[in-house]
């Protein structure tokens, strides 16, 4: 099972190609949802107030992908489209590509455009640090306080990770009550899953 992805580690900005006078400036950012989308491209706008076109690609997700692209304006599938192709060449997720345009005075027709959105794009990722990240799946697990010691002690042997824990009071039995969120790699979930579930007044649901 493959529980691993490729992402970029840092924002990349302002990698220049010139093309018969426009100027291309490309951008990369990691990201991990769609509504980071606006904010970026308003900053962008703000730093290239001439600029004509705001040009873009992204890719989120690992085993469910969401993917869009946007011509802003330049012919059907000109730019937007050949910027997503880069994401697809360097097989990663996860992550936005913009190029903006300041247009030089000479029309670079179709093909031209084609070949400089893409460029640009190719030369934003080639800036980029490319890593390896896991997939990981996160459970809920709830428990009365006298079992702490019991789940504590699963999550030392599988190097479960903690995300957040806190206590309260059980609504049932007026006794005190652990919730405890972990992650683990993907391939080792259904073992964790299923060890939790064995443990009698331990409950473990997935979030």
């Amino acid at each position: 099972m493959k529980d691993t992805y490729n992402t970029i580690e840092f924002p990349v900005e302002g990698i220049l190609h010139k093309d018969k006078n426009s100027k291309f400036f490309g951008y990369a950012f990691p990201i991990q949802a769609e509504d980071q989308l606006k904010p970026i491209l308003d900053n962008l706008r703000k730093q290239h107030p001439h600029a004509g076109h705001f040009c873009y690609a992204y890719q989120i997700g690992t085993d469910a992908i969401t993917y869009r692209t946007n011509d802003d304006g330049e012919p059907s599938n000109s730019a937007g489209m050949p910027i997503y192709g880069q994401i697809q060449s360097f097989a990663i997720t996860n992550v936005l590509l913009v190029v903006v345009r300041v247009f030089g005075g000479v029309k670079l027709g179709v093909g031209g455009l084609i070949t400089a959105y893409k460029t640009t794009a190719q030369l934003a990722l080639t800036a980029c640090e490319i890593v390896e990240k896991t997939i990981d799946v996160h459970f809920i697990i709830s428990f009365d306080y006298k079992n702490m010691n019991k789940v504590m002690r699963v999550i030392k042997e599988k190097k479960l990770e903690i995300v957040s824990q806190e206590m309260e009071i059980n609504e049932i039995s007026m006794l005190p009550m652990g919730i405890i969120e972990v992650k683990t790699r993907k391939k080792n979930a259904e073992i964790v899953f299923d060890i939790f579930q064995t443990f009698f007044e331990i409950d473990i649901k997935r979030v």
